[in-house]
Formats: C-alpha cells, structure tokens, sequence
C-alpha cells in the first residue's frame, strides 16, 4: 500500500482561512479502510480514482471518528479551510454538515478534472478564488477569536477566550451553533486532541494540552479516535491515517 502526501501552507493574505492545502495519492491498486477522526477543519476536496469519476465535495466539521474507504488510484487535491472560512470564504452556515458531506456542482469556483494534473497549480487557482470570494469587512472579534483558539491548541477555557476578545460567551457559543452545528468548548477539545497527534506519535502518552489529569486525557482520546491512547499509538495498518500523514510543523 502506498500513500502520497503532500502538504503547502497558505500564503500570508488568506492565513486566517486556511490552514493548508494538500493532497493524498494511493498508488495501489488496492483498497484502503481507514479511519478518519475530528481535526477541527473544514475540507475542500478535488478527487477521482480508477473506480470514481471527478467530483468536488465539502466536508464540514468532525464530533467522532469514522470509517472511511481509499479507493484504488485515488487521486484528491484539497483545502483545509478554518472555521471562520465558512462565513467569510464560502458565506454559508456549516451546522447542516456537522459530521457531513455535500457534494457540489463538479464546476465549483470554475475547479475540473484537469485541475488535478499539478498540485502547485491547483494551490495558486485555489488561492486565487479564496481571495475573490473573501468578504471585505471582518468582524475582529472572531478573526481574534480563532487566532487565540489556534494559537493555544484549544486550551484556553471559554471565559479566558470570552474575556480576550471581549464578547460574551453567551454570544459566543449561539455564534457556534448558528454557524458550525456545536460548542465552543466542544471545538476546543477537537483542537486540543489533534495538538496531542504529535505527542502521542512520539510515544508521549500523558497530558500535555491542560488535560485535567491522566484519565481526562484517556478518555478525550478514546472519545474521539474512538480507541485509548496505546491503540491509537499502534495505529495497526496504518488505520488512523491523519496521524500516518501528519505533516512536520
């Protein structure tokens, strides 16, 4: 089984909004189950493969992990958007595609078939279709919202973010649910989970994202991959594929 991954950052005008563009071959002519587990983004995606026809898909945020199937020769370009790209970038509510996928029109933002033929070209049209579609005005509050989220890997309580960035929590968490379908304290524990990724790759396997102790951190892991953290680090088959590919920082 082989795996091609491929990771670009965003250039710095739509950082905000992108957390990267990347792309996944599987050069075998066999089938891959894997399993798929909450990352905090929303996904973008370009694919074909020997058994699929091209087609471009929207997948909103993660709660749980899920099995998922790598066709053969499948072949998919893609955007990890952040969350404040829906409004701003794709100007629509995501609560629809909580733990979902949308199929769109196979034209989308003037994307097709041939756009899969060179990665770095596909980056640049994306990039430029990104900036076009960008919002003029952006509310500071949540543009410094989602910086403090990032930056902490979701360890900040929502008082502190709420106390930052001087908006209610209240206010907070009704944005949240309008916009994205769950909590600001649940988006929270899906970064910080996918911060311990790296740790746990390694081998370290005990808090190390303000995890309130021990058992806490066990029982956030198995909640979202769905297995304890030793399982996890096995990663048998390489299953757990975001953490086969992680990229390096």
């Amino acid at each position: 089984m082989t795996l091609i991954t491929k990771y670009i950052k965003p250039d710095a005008s739509i950082a905000d909004f992108v957390e990267s563009f990347w792309l996944l071959h599987n050069q075998s002519a066999e089938e891959k189950e894997v399993v798929i587990v909450p990352d905090g983004r929303i996904d973008l995606f370009l694919s074909k493969s020997g058994t699929e026809p091209f087609h471009i898909m929207l997948l909103g945020l993660e709660t749980e992990p899920t099995q998922a199937i790598i066709a053969p020769d499948l072949l998919t370009f893609a955007v990890s958007f952040k969350p404040l790209a829906a409004e701003y970038v794709l100007q629509r509510a995501l609560a629809d595609l909580l733990d979902n996928t949308l199929r769109l029109a196979h034209d989308f933002w003037g994307f097709s078939i041939d756009d899969l033929t060179d990665f770095e070209l596909f980056c640049q049209k994306a990039t430029i279709q990104i900036q076009a579609h960008l919002k003029d005005k952006i509310d500071e509050r949540k543009r410094k919202l989602f910086q403090l989220i990032y930056a902490c890997d979701g360890a900040m309580s929502v008082k502190e973010l709420s106390e930052n960035v001087y908006w209610t929590s209240r206010q907070i968490n009704r944005y949240f649910s309008q916009q994205y379908g769950l909590s600001l304290k649940a988006y929270c524990n899906i970064l910080r989970f996918r911060a311990s990724f790296k740790h746990i790759r390694e081998g370290k396997l005990f808090p190390e994202q303000n995890f309130a102790d021990q058992s806490h951190f066990i029982r956030e892991i198995k909640k979202l991959s769905g297995v304890a953290p030793k399982e996890f680090l096995r990663n048998k088959n390489d299953r757990f594929i975001q953490l086969s590919t992680l990229p390096e920082s």
